[in-house]
């Protein structure tokens, strides 16, 4: 047989299923939308088996981009886990037959409790979708099991609709990419949206004069190793910087490069940015700019340098 040929047309199966399903969504997404976006409670995602699997991921993604949300087995429900659903809790029961005994057996007391059920199922006339308050329909017309038997494009029907619940969910919210990090401290992109300017950047600033010579502007920049000075007046203002590459064209365009002083070479104005702002920030600046150092001012008197921070000591932090 030819797996590379059968693989592609499992892909081609559950891709035109997942067209139908498309096809199918109506009015009801936003009203479930709406419904969790004023909910004052949280979302309990309940199921077993594979679709128990698939709702831990939708329960999780909601849960990291903004919604309040929590994975309940259905099982464990009629035992004692019931106790997490409240009143003002919205339960997403996930059953493709809409038949599942354990999530029907739940049904009566999540009933009794209050709490407001979604069906997520592929069969808009089963027992589910009758007790059920919404409907998001992830009916599917054949799984790619030849059997038509193992769930397949079933739950890659459900994993999908939970992925647009979550995004339209989040679009609703307006989540940023700030919010998003807060709830993964730990990732390298958290690290990178929670980390600021001022957590990296050095407050020792090489300097030199505007009347410096250029051995003595050679001689900073070396000692200090930032590849780079910043230039100060005789009013202690900063009014420049030289970086190796200034030091590089000051050589090939003065024959008497070693009697220049620091104010002949330097590059006047140079870029900041904010203490407060993200490393992102910093480096798409650098990026931008086709420089390797920026200047580090307070957030609100862009006259007053408190830092710098190099290409380098980002490159080190994202290691």
């Amino acid at each position: 047989m030819d797996f590379i040929q059968r693989s592609r047309e499992v892909f081609d199966q559950e891709i035109c299923e997942l067209q139908k399903v498309s096809a199918n969504i109506g009015n009801e997404i936003n009203e479930v939308v709406e419904l969790i976006y004023n909910c004052k409670g949280k979302v309990v995602v309940t199921g077993i088996g594979k679709t128990g699997l698939i709702g831990k991921k939708i329960a999780a993604s909601m849960a990291s981009t903004g919604t309040l949300a929590v994975f309940m087995n259905s099982t464990d429900a009629l035992h004692g886990d019931l106790g997490m659903v409240r009143k003002e809790d919205i339960v997403i029961a996930i059953s493709n037959s809409g038949s599942s005994h354990e999530i029907l057996n739940i049904l009566s007391p999540l009933r009794k409790i209050g709490a407001t059920i979604v069906a997520m199922t592929g069969d808009l006339e089963s027992s589910l979708a009758k007790e059920a308050d919404y409907i998001l329909n992830i009916g599917v017309t054949k799984e790619a099991c030849p059997l038509d038997l193992a769930p397949t494009t079933s739950t890659t029907a459900t994993l999908v609709m939970g992925d647009a619940l979550t995004i339209c969910l989040m679009e609703k919210r307006n989540f940023k990419a700030e919010n998003y990090a807060m709830f993964h401290p730990g990732g390298a992109l958290g690290r990178r949206l929670l980390t600021r300017v001022e957590d990296l950047m050095t407050g020792e600033i090489p300097v030199v004069r505007e009347s410096d010579s250029f051995k003595d502007v050679i001689y900073v920049i070396s000692d200090r190793r930032k590849g780079m000075t910043m230039v100060m007046n005789n009013d202690n203002k900063m009014t420049g910087i030289i970086t190796d590459g200034d030091i590089r064209r000051a050589i090939q365009n003065f024959d008497d490069v070693i009697s220049k002083r620091a104010i002949d070479f330097m590059t006047h104005g140079f870029k900041k940015i904010a203490k407060n702002a993200q490393i992102n920030d910093a480096l798409e600046m650098m990026t931008a700019s086709k420089i390797t150092s920026l200047a580090v001012c307070e957030p609100k008197d862009s006259s007053a340098i408190v830092g710098l921070i190099t290409i380098h000591d980002i490159i080190d932090f994202n290691k």
